[in-house]
C-alpha cells in the first residue's frame, strides 16, 4: 500500500518517504481495517518524528493521528459494524482493563497510547483501529470534515468542557488563533454560552477569529504586550478561564490574565514545557491548573456529535495530496496556517 514513511528520527524533513510497498495492516479479531480517505495533520505529527526518549517505534513508522474513511474488513469477532460503512474514530488506544478504562476513563489508561504517535498511523492508504475505537460518519457528511474535526475537537472538549468546566456567563481567553485545538476550544467556549477573548498573532488570524465566534481579539504583531491588554479589557479584573497551549513562551503572563479563582487550562506546550510559574499569583488569586491529554470514548461521542450536528464546524486550512506530505508539514511549521491541513490519500 502507499505510505508516507520515516525510518528515523531526525529535526529534518528529509526523512520523510512516500513509498508504495508498506504492508498492509493484520488485524486482529477484534479490530477493523479501514481504508483511509483523508488524513489531517497536528503539531504531534512534527514532534513524533524529532522523537524523545522513551519513543520506541515500529519502523518505518507511519505519522498521523486524524483520519476518515470507510471499512474494508471485519475482525472475526467484531459486530455492529459492516464493510463499506463511512467511519472516523477515537485515535486514543487503551486496554478497556484497567481501573481508569473500568470507570471509563480511557484517555488515563495504564496503556494508553496514540494512533500515529506509539503506533503506525492514518497517513496510508489502510490503517487498523480497534472496532471499540470507531464513530460512525453520517451519510452526506464530508469525510474532509471529519478527518479535521478528529484530535483537536476531541481533546478541547474534554479540557474545556468536561475538565475546565466553562459555564455561561465566564469570560475565556484563549492564546493562540490558528491551531486546531484553539479554534475548537472557541467554538465550544462560544457554544456554551462563555465570552472568548483571543489572542492572534497578526491581523489576518484576528479577522478570522472573529468570524469564527471571538467577541474579542488582540492582534500581538500590533502591540506585543497583549497580557496587559488583556488585563485592561477586563477592568483590572481578569479572566476566568485561560486556554494556553503554547506553554514557556505565554505562561507567566497567562496565569497574570486570571483573575481570582480562575483557572488555567492547557494540553500542550508548543513552544516548552519549563514555563515560569509565578507562585505567589497562584495563591494569592487561589487559582487553578487543570491539565489534560485526548478524550475518553464518551468525550469522542459528545465532540463527534456537535460537528455530525453543526454545532461546531471543523476549519480546514488547506488540502494536500499524499504525495506532496513534507510540504503540508512545511506548512504546519511555519505557523501561517489558519485551520487544520488535511491529506488526501
Amino acid at each position: 500500500m502507499r505510505a508516507v514513511v520515516f525510518r528515523e528520527h531526525s529535526p529534518s524533513l528529509d526523512v520523510y518517504e512516500v513509498i508504495d510497498d508498506m504492508p498492509t495492516p493484520e488485524i486482529g479479531p477484534e479490530d477493523v481495517l479501514i481504508r483511509v480517505h483523508y488524513a489531517a495533520l497536528n503539531r504531534l505529527d512534527d514532534w513524533v518524528r524529532r522523537g524523545w526518549k522513551g519513543l520506541n517505534l515500529d519502523m518505518p513508522h507511519i505519522p498521523g493521528s486524524d483520519f476518515a474513511g470507510e471499512i474494508a474488513a471485519l475482525g472475526e469477532r467484531v459486530t455492529g459494524w459492516q464493510v463499506g460503512q463511512r467511519v472516523t474514530g477515537n485515535p486514543t488506544l487503551f486496554c478497556g482493563q484497567c481501573r481508569y478504562c473500568l470507570r471509563g476513563d480511557q484517555h488515563m489508561c495504564e496503556q494508553f497510547a496514540i494512533v500515529g504517535e506509539h503506533v503506525r498511523g492514518a497517513c496510508a492508504e489502510y490503517m487498523r483501529l480497534p472496532a471499540r475505537n470507531l464513530i460512525a460518519v453520517p451519510d452526506g457528511f464530508d469525510l474532509k470534515l471529519a478527518a479535521a474535526g478528529n484530535l483537536v475537537y476531541l481533546t478541547a472538549w474534554r479540557n474545556v468542557i468536561v475538565d475546565g468546566k466553562v459555564r455561561p456567563g465566564e469570560t475565556v481567553l484563549v492564546v493562540g488563533a490558528g491551531g486546531g485545538v484553539n479554534m475548537a476550544s472557541i467554538q465550544l467556549a462560544r457554544l456554551v454560552g462563555a465570552t472568548v477573548w483571543v489572542i492572534a498573532s497578526n491581523a489576518d488570524k484576528a479577522e478570522k477569529a472573529l468570524a469564527l465566534g471571538a467577541d474579542w481579539v488582540h492582534d500581538r504583531s500590533q502591540d506585543p504586550n497583549w497580557g496587559k491588554a488583556v488585563w485592561l479589557k477586563s477592568g483590572k479584573q481578569g479572566v476566568d478561564v485561560v486556554v494556553d497551549n503554547v506553554g514557556a513562551a505565554t505562561w507567566a503572563a497567562s496565569l497574570r490574565c486570571l483573575g481570582r479563582r480562575g483557572r488555567m487550562l492547557t494540553v500542550g506546550g508548543t513552544s516548552g514545557y519549563k514555563a515560569e510559574v509565578p507562585v505567589n499569583i497562584i495563591f494569592g488569586r487561589q487559582l487553578r491548573i487543570i491539565g489534560s491529554t485526548m478524550g475518553s470514548m464518551e468525550d469522542a461521542r459528545q465532540s463527534f456529535g456537535l460537528i455530525f450536528e453543526g454545532k461546531v464546524s471543523p476549519v480546514i486550512d488547506s488540502v494536500y495530496p499524499l504525495e506532496a506530505y513534507r510540504d503540508a508539514i512545511e506548512r504546519l511549521q511555519s505557523g501561517e496556517h489558519f485551520g487544520k491541513i488535511v491529506i488526501e490519500i
